[in-house]
């Protein structure tokens, strides 16, 4: 491990001077450079690793010849192909018939192949000349398809077969899979063992930390047209024997459930949780907080689903899924890659539930009925490109996403199909994390750390809680936002927050500098007192109207913009009774979309004849411009989480194991959940290692009215010698524990992340926040 000296903020110090210092000292320190998450694997540590975390672009969706979708149209790159790529390296368009090679301009930080689990093994089968099926009346058509140029996905008649299994309930794999489809299942076996083989032999496990890479694949659920899938993605190298399919698992709940019985619970030390997307053509399926029986959320339900979903996928090849302008009228910006997706749905008209806010809402109203919000989502992006080109991103060298659908420029433009002129290059994930691994990045996602951008570059970071207004020039953003509030994707239950955004543009590559920011804005939804919901869009840097634009001919900028905006903002209407969430939205300067530059390099000239092919690029059926964006994970209000928490440890002599712990929280409006006599209380302080961990059993604390008591001298009960919780007449509560002196040797010195996190019943609050030394490091301690 790698040893930092403790460092000592004298106007840190001073805010924590109500702490009572003991005369003991520090032992040597331990190092510091450990994040608030357990290190699963064995792998060397990062030599870039920072406790403010750093910014990691990827792409976790992402789908090669091993999808039977992507072969057939005419994709013959493989997962090791698609992580060579995010790399660096030059991948041809399509390897069938190579009709360009791409390249990117920047690497990537960490990549996922996410193949879809269905027909896994009967795609392999079918392009097996030695397989005694190869020869069946689906391999056929298949390779008959393969590589040939369609106007649209039906043309292909393969397709239907490989894609309807997942639009109906109980349809039976192949009858050439043999009993219970048991041939296909070993197949099936066989390429799941390469998916993790490639994604172990591109996985940077030195301390150069250059690249990673999860084990993933796609649940592929079309029920009745309407897209419900998910990319399930594992944190480390131990992962469920076989990816679970539509076939095996009907039903998202089913999903949930299979990954838990194979994986979360299984205590092999798997783990792996799930990303929706697509939810813009789910007919608005995707967010329904009802059970499989139709029934609503039970506050276990709700626990269930947050657990498992904690992301969704915002923005990728197949349009954007933030918000719609019918739904959102005031937000001109919902407009955003929104004029054509669904034209090939039983139905075009788009439905509010369909799209990420909305669900935000509903979360909201949920977390009001039973205490949990099961949708409280952070942002993130992707591709869903069908080549096996992770990353494959700008709008001026974006070849299609889907092999022969896209294969020339005519393709490309010839209507308006989910396949064609109505798509976009997608998205990149960001993920802040202390470094480039996969127990910091999966962390980050479990926590919502994360954003989305529609694949250009910016940095942005942004924050809430009691922050300092002159935040913007303070030595350290980022330090600031730890210490004082919590980062996006968190929960706050404090009066009257301070919010503080910061964005930076995208640097671009050598020799194209990104694009100038043109607004910040910050995002606010909530649910009143009568549950309606409601949402508004505050600006607050930059300037909508600064004149911006682009020439169309060219391309290129026209007008100013800022290299970088930031902000501090309070909510005017704010109400401590109201749930509610708050996410920025960094906004670029407009710039030409894809399809313009696809129409310049045509040299089409829209003043004389049009081809007929490439009429999209005269008629307005197409936006010409668009405008690059980056939309943050929300931070949540919740008036039943900590509103105030004050914590630290004082450490004792070497080898002593007099080290002990203090915490005073409050909560605004207590769950009903937090009771003593019916439920376990269970609180955790931890950072990389577990530091204190204790649970006290229903009715071991003595009720007097609505107050608990449990005091021990001897600390009997994992340690605690006074836990005292209060619940108070207005609906709030607080709680306050000191344990006897105990070992506490797991706690690093130095500022780093700490959670603390009470759980009772269903409900769990967490807070997270970075400790700090205080009197030459006679202890450590935050406060809220």
């Amino acid at each position: 491990m790698r040893l930092r000296p403790p460092s000592i903020v004298p106007t840190l110090l001073l805010a924590f001077a109500v702490l009572v210092w003991t005369s003991w000292v520090w032992a040597d320190p331990v190092s510091a450079d450990q994040g608030p998450w357990e290190r699963t694997e064995t792998r060397e540590d990062c030599s870039s690793f920072d406790p403010l975390r750093q910014p990691f672009f990827g792409d976790t969706h992402v789908h090669t010849a091993l999808s039977a979708d992507a072969v057939i149209n005419g994709t013959m790159n493989l997962p090791s192909d698609a992580y060579d790529f995010a790399k660096g390296a030059p991948l041809p368009y399509t390897s069938g018939n190579p009709v360009a090679t791409a390249q990117l301009k920047r690497p990537l930080d960490y990549a996922v192949a996410t193949d879809h689990a269905e027909f896994l093994g009967e795609t392999s089968i079918c392009l097996d000349a030695a397989h005694p099926q190869y020869n069946a009346a689906e391999c056929v058509a298949m390779r008959a398809d393969i590589g040939q140029t369609f106007d649209g996905p039906l043309d292909a008649a393969s397709f239907l077969a490989f894609y309807f299994p997942s639009n109906t309930l109980n349809i039976p794999r192949f009858a050439w899979c043999g009993a219970n489809g048991i041939d296909c299942l070993d197949r099936a076996s066989i390429i799941w063992d390469s998916i993790q083989n490639d994604a172990e032999a591109h996985y940077d496990r030195s301390d150069s930390c250059s690249f990673t890479t999860f084990v993933g694949f796609e649940w592929t659920s079309n029920l009745l047209f309407r897209n419900l899938h998910r990319n399930v993605i594992f944190r480390n190298d131990r992962v469920t024997p076989l990816p679970i399919s539509f076939y095996e698992a009907q039903h998202e709940q089913i999903l949930w459930g299979a990954i838990d019985a194979e994986c979360n619970a299984a205590g092999t030390g798997c783990e792996a949780l799930a990303i929706p997307h697509n939810s813009n053509i789910s007919g608005g399926q995707m967010f329904l907080p009802i059970n499989q029986d139709t029934t609503p959320y039970t506050a276990a339900d709700a626990a269930l689903r947050r657990r498992m979903e904690p992301i969704v996928e915002l923005n990728q090849h197949k349009a954007d899924s933030e918000c719609h302008p019918l739904f959102s009228p005031n937000d001109e910006l919902c407009g955003f890659e929104k004029a054509t997706i669904g034209s090939q749905l039983p139905t075009s008209t788009p439905v509010q539930a369909s799209f990420a806010r909305d669900a935000l809402l509903v979360g909201l109203q949920e977390d009001r009925r039973t205490g949990i919000n099961p949708l409280a989502l952070g942002m993130i992006s992707a591709t869903d490109g069908h080549m096996g080109m992770s990353g494959l991103v700008r709008e001026d060298e974006y070849y299609g996403h889907v092999g022969a659908f896209d294969e020339t420029p005519r393709q490309q433009m010839l209507d308006l199909s989910l396949f064609h002129a109505g798509t976009n290059p997608g998205g990149l994930g960001v993920i802040w994390a202390e470094e480039n691994s996969r127990d910091a990045l999966f962390a980050a996602m479990q926590r919502r750390e994360v954003y989305s951008t529609t694949g250009s570059r910016p940095i942005v970071r942004f924050y809430g809680g009691r922050l300092p207004k002159d935040i913007c020039s303070a030595s350290s953003f980022a330090r600031e936002g730890y210490v004082n509030g919590v980062p996006m994707g968190g929960e706050f239950g404090r009066r009257g927050p301070t919010f503080a955004v910061m964005a930076t543009k995208d640097p671009g590559p050598a020799g194209l500098p990104g694009n100038e920011l043109q607004i910040l804005q910050i995002v606010k939804g909530w649910v009143d007192k009568s549950g309606n919901k409601l949402e508004k869009v505050y600006d607050i840097a930059g300037d909508a109207d600064n004149g911006a634009g682009v020439d169309t001919a060219t391309c290129t900028p026209t007008g100013t913009g800022a290299a970088t905006l930031c902000a501090t903002w309070t909510d005017p209407n704010f109400d401590k009774d109201q749930h509610a969430f708050y996410y920025a939205r960094a906004v670029e300067n407009p710039s030409c979309r894809w399809s313009q530059y696809l129409c310049n390099d045509q040299a089409i000239d829209c003043d004389g004849v049009v081809p007929s092919d490439f009429a999209l690029c005269c008629d307005g059926s197409i936006p010409e411009t668009i405008q690059e964006r980056a939309v943050t994970s929300p931070i949540f209000y919740r008036p039943d989480t900590f509103s105030k928490l004050r914590a630290k440890v004082f450490k004792g002599a070497p080898g002593s194991g007099d080290e002990k712990l203090q915490i005073s929280a409050k909560i605004y409006r207590a769950s009903t959940e937090l009771n003593p006599s019916v439920n376990d209380l269970t609180i955790e302080v931890r950072d990389d290692e577990v530091i204190f961990s204790a649970t006290v059993p229903a009715g071991t604390m003595t009720r007097k009215g609505k107050t608990w008591v449990l005091r021990d001298a001897l600390g009997s009960v994992d340690g605690i010698k006074l836990l005292k919780v209060k619940k108070k007449s207005g609906g709030g509560a607080t709680i306050g524990l000191e344990t006897i002196a105990l070992p506490m040797s797991n706690i690093h010195t130095g500022e780093h992340m700490v959670h603390v996190s009470m759980t009772s019943g269903n409900m769990e609050i967490v807070h997270r926040r970075m400790w700090v030394e205080m009197n030459g490091g006679k202890a450590l301690g935050t406060s809220r």
